[in-house]
């Protein structure tokens, strides 16, 4: 396995030095399955953001928005969709389990599209996000699933992503992950797959099951694990402060069973708190599931967690035109780094 990584430096006279020969290090890295390219910065992290520096109250806003927030126990009943009549058990056309809801998605982006809340709270910080409510809201993604694949057997890749805040994309405050079933994998998906298995077929191993050992060994950038998920820091990552979260022995989220729910759902809530201690309070969450009833031994499913920045009423966003046409994110925290900060969290 190959983390490729070159460094190169840059040279300038700066105005913050007298105008003296001064040297910046750059990082060139690609990840070791697919060869998607990252390029590392730190020093990036001091550039000048002249739309950033006025704190907001996201209480505030918070309070004035759950006043007309569907998502809210008082608004969901009349203000959400409900699935058609027979697609699910029952007649009131959502799924509901603990704290959460989940219900069609009314501005979709794919054929199967729900959303599901978290908790009846329209706002938490990070730090009050528990293991339960994930655990909670996946059971009610898993049997979205498992009823879109009754309905339509060509709808077979699960999707469960979470935005928070409107930093990470998120529209609305109230915290709430989205779920769709696909007919054919995401392109970035599909290359996934395709290099695992190449992987597993070229060097006889699993790539996913490797990385995890070669991580642990080398200590650098793993972070944590528990019986089922292990927790890394990408080596070449596509947002700051990404955190890997690789299930070890489930391909695809509808086998997830309530011990791998729960021990997934912990990694998160306790990658969600470190954020919060450095400051963050917006991320993005997606998974990588293989397609429903594949148990290929070349996957296995994983996550990718990254930190979006802080909201505030005016802010320099993380990713530009590079990232979004060229496909090479510019990352301003070295992984291992980001592995040293997070570790603490899953010691205890």
């Amino acid at each position: 396995m190959e983390f490729r990584k070159e460094v190169i430096t840059a040279e300038l006279l700066s105005p913050l030095r007298g105008f003296e020969r001064e040297t910046k290090s750059i990082e060139y890295r690609s990840d070791p399955l697919t060869g998607y390219r990252s390029r590392v910065s730190v020093d990036r992290a001091k550039r000048v953001k002249q739309a950033q520096g006025v704190a907001v109250d996201v209480a505030d806003i918070a309070a004035r928005s759950a006043e007309s927030c569907c998502f809210c126990p008082d608004n969901i009943a009349g203000g959400t969709t409900r699935f058609a009549l027979g697609f699910l058990p029952g007649d009131d056309g959502r799924i509901t389990v603990g704290g959460g809801t989940l219900f069609p998605n009314l501005h979709p982006f794919a054929e199967y599209h729900a959303v599901a809340t978290l908790t009846e709270r329209h706002y938490l910080e990070l730090d009050e996000f528990t293991p339960t409510m994930i655990e909670d809201n996946l059971a009610a993604a898993r049997k979205y699933i498992a009823a879109v694949n009754r309905h339509c057997a060509d709808a077979g890749y699960p999707v469960w992503l979470w935005n928070h805040l409107p930093p990470s994309g998120a529209s609305i405050l109230h915290p709430h992950t989205q779920v769709s079933v696909e007919r054919a994998p995401m392109p970035e998906l599909e290359v996934v797959l395709g290099e695992s298995e190449g992987y597993l077929r070229e060097k006889g191993v699993n790539f996913w099951q490797e990385l995890i050992a070669v991580e642990k060994k080398a200590g650098e950038r793993f972070i944590g694990e528990n019986a089922s998920v292990a927790v890394i820091a990408s080596f070449a990552p596509r947002g700051n402060r990404e955190v890997q979260i690789i299930s070890k022995q489930v391909g695809n989220l509808l086998d997830f069973d309530k011990r791998h729910t729960r021990d997934f759902a912990d990694a998160v809530v306790r990658v969600l708190r470190c954020y919060k201690a450095m400051g963050m309070n917006s991320f993005n969450l997606v998974t990588y599931s293989a397609a429903i009833g594949d148990r290929s031994e070349h996957f296995r499913l994983s996550a990718r967690i990254m930190s979006r920045p802080v909201f505030q009423p005016l802010y320099t966003n993380d990713a530009g035109s590079i990232e979004r046409f060229y496909g090479i994110s510019i990352i301003e925290a070295m992984p291992e780094q980001v592995a040293s900060d997070i570790r603490k969290w899953f010691d205890s």
